[in-house]
């Protein structure tokens, strides 16, 4: 399973790789995974104030329907548009073309008290 390092990962299995300034956010390959095919995405309209744990959009795949929860705090700089048309490039590639969302005004601090990839691999084998 690809779990890239440049990211870090919260416990729900969504990931953030941070950009300068902006927080690129998506879900993990083992949460699509889990999902199964996505057939729909409803993504947060841009200029949103989110917080750290509240649910950030909506995927629907054949199996169910799943909130995304914001890794971070911050607002919502972009959404992948891209994502309505082709909500399996989640499936296809998560870390890149399935991105989610771009936040702006990211803390370091925040960023940092989430999983390393190291962290996340053990998470995930259940040795947490």
């Amino acid at each position: 399973m690809n779990i890239p390092s440049d990211c870090r990962y919260t416990k729900d299995h969504e990931w953030i790789r941070v950009e300068g300034s902006v927080g690129v956010v998506g879900i993990t390959e083992f949460a699509q995974g889990e999902l199964g095919e996505l057939v729909f995405v409803e993504l947060p309209v841009v200029g949103k104030q989110v917080q750290k744990g509240a649910s950030l959009c909506v995927v629907e795949s054949t199996k169910a329907a799943s909130d995304v929860y914001a890794p971070v705090s911050g607002k919502i700089k972009e959404a992948n548009s891209l994502l309505s048309k082709e909500p399996t490039n989640i499936n296809s590639d998560p870390y890149g073309k399935g991105w989610m969302v771009k936040i702006e005004g990211v803390s370091a601090a925040e960023v940092q008290a989430l999983m390393t990839s190291d962290q996340y691999t053990a998470h995930l084998s259940g040795k947490h």
